[in-house]
């Protein structure tokens, strides 16, 4: 099923945790985090302002991003569990200094 957030808001698959530490001890399903990371993967077309105008997102699809704890709604698409969350949510893009160096 394909899947469009409409205005400002963005469909972000999470980033899984390492299930070790650092020491090699694995980490039981119970005590995990959600994380916090993720890649982007589909985003609306832009929230308007006062006048009307569209403004264009920050993030597009395949971004990796860094996001609030709390942040976003579940669901579940595709048997997928995702988020959808509005773009004032997301924190940053990570490794956006290695894409901008790159271009």
């Amino acid at each position: 099923m394909a899947f469009t957030p409409l205005h400002d808001r963005v469909l972000v698959r999470r980033v899984e945790e390492e299930e070790k530490t650092a020491g090699g001890l694995i980490i039981p399903d119970s005590a995990k985090e959600k994380p916090a990371e993720g890649i982007v993967v589909s985003v609306g077309a832009g929230a308007r302002n006062d006048s009307g105008e569209r403004i264009t997102p920050d993030v597009k699809e395949g971004d990796r991003i860094l996001f609030g704890k709390w942040s976003g709604t579940e669901v579940t698409i595709d048997g997928e569990e995702m988020l959808i969350m509005k773009e004032s949510d997301i924190m940053g893009i990570i490794g956006a200094d290695k894409a901008a160096k790159a271009a």
